[in-house]
């Protein structure tokens, strides 16, 4: 049966926001908790914990590869449905996880949990958007972005008291209650979505796409790690720019490609994605080189590092009743470019850290970076719709997911490139505490960058959105 909206149903935008929130939670809690337990899953599998990283890799290859193609299949069987598909699958995928008692089972049943959370991240944000008003997108992505800043940092504590207190298969396990309790209540709370008819998918462009996405994640999630012979990730780089040429040349030309880059011109969704990749690469370097810093360079514990992080989501929702205030008053350009050097400054404080800072002081630090780093989600995840019209935002949403899901990615890349080359030009094998203040330092002038590019945005840029000035607010109708 087609989905089809109850007549006259008008859910609370917070509502389906929070329940979307919470599928995308376990997805971005359960991406960091597997760091912390992959030593215990290592020892008991057998196996050396660099091999193991491709647990990780496999992963995040999945993920890229399948969300290019999820604005395509919610059209075609409906937002809803597909959503609840997604988060039936990342739960069953998590508990194959769970129970795999080789390397094979456990990247096969990783691959498939990519594939569920592929669809579970654009899809979700399709299906909020699709029931608000642009008057209430601020308050709904307020939301919305809480999981990508509090599953990184509550990550790695979770994770490593789970696997201290019950084992590793619990990191993965964790995900059946949350899951079966967000898939209740999509089904009980969230209105459909009518399918329509997209037409059919750009094979080509899916295939390109696909290849280049998964052979440049496969270089840069093993360069330097050891994980597979050298030569390899070099290999997968080249190769993935290759096919990436080839596919941004396919996606000019088809009428309905699967990336559609004239959103470009859409100069909210331009800035937003290509600005805020900017942005997102510098900010993903904080949840890997602060507990880097604290247990390798201070030498503290990982539960102690993993609270000291915690700080940062603590900030993040701090903000959170703040930030449709703040672009109400200052309006997106000056609050993106306002936000985006505050952020740069509590990214790159850190450097200052040494031994003898006391825990609340790293603590007070960490979290007013948080703040400002969850303004500038926010605001960046709420602009690049503000003025996709409704008909292409299957599109949007699919080509949104895929610059933030390369964006961390790249965040990661930076911060053990400038640890590895801070390390050599000093000598070291190891990475010490200049080494991270030269990561820190690095990541906050990255951030800095975007701001120049937030200021080409007209003063009155996604006005209707924020409510700064007079726009009028208008709903984002389903199709």
């Amino acid at each position: 049966m087609p989905e089809t909206p109850a007549p006259g149903a008008k859910a609370d935008p917070r509502l389906i926001a929070a329940i979307v929130a919470s599928a995308l939670f376990m997805q971005n809690l359960d991406s960091s908790a597997v760091t912390t337990a992959l030593p215990a899953m290592a020892r008991d599998l057998n196996v050396e914990p660099a091999r193991l990283g491709a647990a990780i890799t496999s992963y995040l290859v999945a993920l890229t590869v399948f969300i290019p193609v999820s604005g395509w299949v919610a059209d075609r069987f409906g937002a809803k449905r597909v959503f609840m598909v997604a988060i039936v699958v990342f739960t069953l995928a998590s508990v194959l996880c769970g129970r795999a008692s080789g390397v094979v089972e456990l990247i096969g049943a990783r691959v498939l949990q990519g594939v569920g959370g592929a669809m579970m991240v654009p899809v979700a944000r399709l299906l909020l958007l699709r029931q608000i008003r642009k008057d209430e997108m601020l308050s709904a992505m307020a939301w919305l972005t809480m999981p990508a800043m509090i599953g990184p940092i509550s990550g790695p504590p979770l994770g490593g008291f789970l696997t201290d207190a019950f084992g590793w298969q619990s990191v993965f396990l964790i995900n059946v209650p949350i899951g079966l309790l967000g898939l209740v209540m999509v089904a009980w709370k969230i209105p459909p979505v009518a399918p329509s008819n997209p037409g059919p998918p750009d094979h080509l462009g899916l295939v390109l796409i696909g290849l280049a996405l998964a052979l440049f994640m496969f270089g840069l999630e093993t360069v330097g790690r050891g994980v597979v012979p050298p030569g390899l990730p070099q290999a997968g780089l080249v190769l993935g720019a290759v096919f990436g040429w080839a596919a941004i040349r396919h996606c000019r030309r088809a009428k309905r490609p699967a990336l559609d880059l004239s959103l470009l011109r859409i100069p909210t969704f331009n800035t937003s994605t290509l600005a805020g990749s900017l942005f997102r690469i510098g900010a993903g370097t904080s949840p890997f080189l602060v507990p880097m810093l604290l247990q390798v360079g201070f030498g503290r514990s990982a539960s102690e590092a993993g609270l000291v992080s915690f700080a940062t989501a603590l900030g993040a929702l701090a903000m959170k009743p703040l930030a449709r205030p703040v672009l109400k008053r200052f309006g997106f350009r000056q609050a993106l470019i306002g936000a985006s050097l505050l952020a740069a400054v509590g990214v790159a404080l850190p450097a200052a850290f040494t031994p003898a800072w006391p825990a609340p002081l790293l603590f007070a630090v960490l979290a007013l970076g948080g703040l400002f780093r969850s303004l500038q989600f926010t605001a960046l995840n709420t602009l690049a719709f503000a003025d996709v019209p409704p008909a292409r935002l299957s599109a949007a949403t699919s080509f949104a997911g895929t610059a933030q899901q390369l964006a961390p990615a790249l965040g990661v890349v930076l911060a053990t490139t400038t640890l590895e080359v801070s390390a050599r030009l000093g000598g070291r094998h190891i990475p010490a505490e200049p080494d991270f203040t030269t990561g820190f330092l690095v990541a906050g002038l990255v951030i800095a960058a975007s701001a120049p590019f937030f200021a080409r945005l007209a003063p009155d840029a996604g006005e209707a959105v924020s409510g700064h000035g007079a726009g009028p607010a208008k709903r984002l109708p389903a199709e």
